[in-house]
Order: C-alpha cells, then structure tokens, then sequence
C-alpha cells in the first residue's frame, strides 16, 4: 500500500511539474519579436537581446513582450465594434476653435533590432502604447497643424494636407524608438456639427456654382474668338477675290459663260455691234 501511494504521489508530482514547465514555456510566434523582462532580483530589466521565433522558457520572474514587425493596422473611431469597445474618434481644433471630430488609421510596424529600445522607452506592451502613447501623439500632432487651418480648408481640400503632414510628423518622432509609421488615414468623412456643416456646405456648393459660371464663360469667348476668326478669314478671303477680278479677268469669265448666241434684240439694228468686255 505504501508503495502505491509513493508511485501516486510522484506520478503526480512529475505531472505537476511538467504541466507547470510547459506553462512556462512561451512562444514567439512568425512575425513578431520577443523581449525577455527580469521582474526581480539584480537581473530585474530587460534582456540584453531580442527573442526571435521559438519557444522559451520564462521563469517566475520574467515576462514575455511580443512586438509586430509586420504592418499593423489599427483604427481610432467612434464606432464601438471597432478596435475598442470605447469611443476612440479625435477631436481637432481649427484656427476658428472649431472642434472637427475624425476617425483616424494608422498603420506601423516595430524595428526588431530596437524592440529593448522600444521596451525600455515606455515599459508597456504594444497595444497599451497603441491605446495611450501614438493616439495622444497623433491626436497633439493633428491638432498642432490644424490649429493655423480654417474649418472649411480642413474639411475641403486641406483634408489630404492635414493627414499627410501629420503622418509625416508622427513618422519621424517614432522612427529613433523602434515604431516605424508607414501612414495615418482618415476613416469616413469628418464630423462637423449641424449648422456648421450646413454653412460649409453651403459655401462649397456656392463655389463649384461659380466655378461652373466662369468655365461656361471661358467657353462662351473662346466660342466667339473662333467665330469672329471664321468671319474674318471669309471678309478676308472675299477681299482677295475682288482684287484678283480685273478687266482681263471679267472679260475672260465673260467669254467662257457666253454660249456663242447673239442677242435677238440690238440697239440701232446692227448685229455687228456686239458688247464685249474688253481691256482698256
């Protein structure tokens, strides 16, 4: 009895151990980096190098951070089925102190050769530097740039600026950290309150209205330019004609329209005395 008991208890004890040991066992999966971190002790930091794919064994005290070095799309909306269950969306301040609401991209990956880099500037996992530290960076850069743009530039034409100087921005304070951004993107179009879209809309549609006036306009005296050119070169043309019928040359066409016939009547009843054109 005793003996059974014994084999029990080590049985146990190995299977404990084992479930324990695979447990401990972590994998670094395709397309990511691993960062081996020392919680306690001396060691307590990040390991001195990056974990490739594989599976590693992380103790008690250690802990396993796994950032993408694939292109990494993540999104900042209104919408709550989206990548939070919160409402995420940026507001913008314009140069009027018009507050624009946006949803906002942003796509990026991480440098494996700068991944302690990474661990050691914010001590956080990826998705925590996701939520917190490139959506505050990104609301501060849109909001710098469209603090000098009107509310109408940015919701027209000045929208691709906006987002692309942004990107740029955002780019280039990440790059030394180990985040490589590839590039920011509206989602949808920008949310502006009622009456104030109301009026932009309006304006915009003024605009195109104008702009649509001015082209009709353009066509209309590049119309009358060929118009007037085609009067002119048939007066022009006529003019060289009549300068070109000289006597010889009436008397010439007169000759070839004449059909050999003399006229039945003749003044004073002398037939001889024919009327031909003639050059004096």
């Amino acid at each position: 009895m005793k003996s059974n008991a014994k084999k029990v208890m080590y049985f146990f004890l190995l299977t404990t151990l084992f479930l324990f040991g695979f447990n401990q066992c972590q994998k670094v999966p395709a397309g990511y980096v691993g960062v081996k971190v020392y919680l306690l002790g001396g060691n307590k930091g990040v390991d001195s190098e990056e974990l490739g794919v594989g599976r590693y064994w992380i103790g008690i005290n250690e802990e396993l951070y796994l950032y993408p070095t694939f292109t990494k799309t993540f999104v900042w909306t209104a919408d709550y089925q989206e990548d939070s269950e919160t409402n995420e969306s940026i507001d913008i301040q314009t140069k009027e102190g018009l507050t624009v609401n946006a949803d906002v991209g942003i796509q990026f990956r991480i440098e494996p050769s700068q991944a302690n880099i990474l661990f050691q500037t914010y001590r956080r996992g990826i998705d925590e530097i996701t939520d917190s530290v490139l959506r505050t960076a990104v609301r501060d850069s849109l909001n710098r740039l469209a603090s000098t743009m009107t509310s109408d530039t940015i919701y027209g034409q000045g929208r691709v600026e906006l987002i692309e100087k942004a990107t740029e921005a955002i780019a280039k304070e990440f790059l030394p950290k180990g985040i490589i951004v590839e590039r920011l993107y509206w989602i949808g179009t920008m949310r502006l309150p009622d009456k104030v879209k109301q009026a932009l809309d309006a304006k915009i549609e003024a605009i195109q209205k104008a702009e649509s006036r001015e082209n009709e306009l353009r066509e209309a005296l590049a119309q009358a330019k060929i118009d007037k050119a085609k009067a002119e070169g048939t007066a022009a043309q006529i003019r060289l004609e009549s300068q070109q019928l000289t006597p010889l040359m009436i008397q010439k066409l007169w000759i070839e329209k004449w059909d050999g016939k003399l006229p039945t009547n003749m003044m004073g009843g002398d037939k001889t005395n024919i009327l031909v054109p003639f050059n004096r």
